[in-house]
Order: structure tokens, then C-alpha cells, then sequence
């Protein structure tokens, strides 16, 4: 569905990402996992159409989308759920939500998914009037991912969806992207939590300074045993 190939991003003289490679199979959870400064959210924002590559091609559905716009992206059927959830803090959850559909025009299935997002998140149907700013930081996360989700994306990216929530909250978001990923969306997602990426993940890439350096099924690398030293604190 999505492939990556020799992907290079250059920030001023430094290299970020240096000739990265992989795919994104349809209907999978893949995930990204490494240290802070690895490359990771810079691979999803290069994806995303925010920051330009160096160097490489990005494919989605055997098309060539490296020179797209943001917005040219999404109406492709990529989204991105920013690292540190990014809501509109003055608008309310509804104005928000409404937001990520700023690019549809079919207003009856809108309303449709809409009903959708407030069955998976019942949370924000009772604070639908309410400030987005005023939320905790776990019902900010759901509602950066329900605006995601109001694009009506075949691919959703997340960057760190678990920052800085408590673990009862993070093990929620968790069971959100199962869920997700059973009702037909493809996930990409980037997570220090490398523990719970794993567990959920299909296929996971450890990316270390800018390079994927293992791969293989997320059950596979969740035991490996320099995954395990590096990543899960064992």
C-alpha cells in the first residue's frame, strides 16, 4: 500500500534520514521504533507532505505522491496524528472534529462518521461542546486521532499517541488502534512505548540515526534479544 524507497531528509548540513526503505502493507499495523532522534516522526512528516525529502520516492497505492502537497496527501487517503495531539484549543471538540473533514463534500456520510467516531470515542459525544483546550491530555489524544479519522484515511499515521498519558489511558488508545485496524484502516505508528507498538504491531522497523537497522514480525522483535536490551528495559 505504501512503499519507501532510499528515503533521505537533510535539515540545514545534518542527514535525519539516510536512505531508508520499507512498505506498508495493506490492512497491517506496521510501526517505526528507536530512540529519540532515530528519524522516526521526520519519516511521517516527509510521508505526510510537511517536510520535503533529500533524496528517494514515496509510493502510496502504486502511485508516486514525493512532490504532493499536505492537503493533495490527505485527499489521497493519508493522515497524520501529530506528536503531541495539536488540537485546536478555542474550537470544541465538534468544531475539531468537523475540521478533519474540512476536505470532504459528501455531507450525509460526514454525519455518518461522526456517529462513528463518538461510538469509538463516547468521551468526546459528551464533551462535544466543550473547549478542546480544556480536556485532559487523554481525551486530547482521542480527539486528535477521531479528526483523523474524519478524513476517512485508508493509511492513519501516528506519531507517539501514548506521550505523556497514564498507563490505564495508554492501554485505552492501544485497544482504539486494534479497533481502528479491524474496521479496515491501515496504521502507521511511531510509539517510545515499544512494548505496547510490538505487541499490537504486524511488522515493526527499529530505526537507529536516520537507518531501519532489524525488521521482521512485531512478535519476533518483541523477543529479540538487542531489541529487548535497547528498547524494553530488559
Amino acid at each position: 500500500m505504501l512503499k519507501i524507497d532510499d528515503l533521505k531528509v537533510r535539515y540545514g548540513g545534518i542527514e535525519a534520514v539516510k536512505g531508508i526503505s520499507f512498505e506498508v502493507p495493506e490492512g497491517a499495523i506496521v510501526t517505526l521504533i528507536g530512540a529519540n532522534g532515530a528519524g522516526k516522526s521526520t519519516t511521517l512528516r516527509t510521508i505526510a507532505g510537511l517536510v520535503q525529502p533529500a533524496g528517494g520516492r514515496i509510493h502510496f497505492q502504486a502511485e508516486d505522491i514525493t512532490a504532493l502537497s499536505p492537503d493533495r496527501i490527505v485527499s489521497k487517503g493519508i493522515t497524520l496524528v501529530p506528536e503531541g495531539r495539536r488540537v485546536f484549543p478555542d474550537l470544541t471538540v465538534l468544531e475539531n472534529l468537523r475540521v478533519g473533514a474540512y476536505l470532504r463534500k459528501d455531507r450525509e456520510q460526514i454525519e455518518h462518521d461522526l456517529n462513528w467516531v463518538y461510538e469509538l470515542f463516547p468521551r468526546l459525544k459528551e464533551r462535544s461542546w466543550q473547549a478542546a483546550g480544556t480536556l485532559s491530555g487523554g481525551e486530547q489524544q482521542m480527539l486528535a486521532v477521531g479528526r483523523a479519522l474524519m478524513s476517512r484515511p485508508k493509511l492513519i499515521m501516528m506519531d507517539e499517541p501514548s506521550l505523556g498519558l497514564a498507563p490505564l489511558i495508554v492501554k485505552g488508545i492501544f485497544d482504539i488502534i486494534k479497533e481502528i485496524n479491524r474496521m479496515g484502516v491501515t496504521v502507521l505508528l511511531i510509539e517510545q512505548n515499544a512494548n505496547m507498538a510490538l505487541k499490537i504491531a504486524d511488522i515493526g522497523y527499529v530505526l537507529e540515526t536516520g537507518k531501519i537497522t532489524l525488521t521482521g514480525p512485531g512478535s519476533e522483535l518483541l523477543s529479540n534479544e538487542a531489541v529487548k536490551k535497547a528498547y524494553l528495559g530488559k
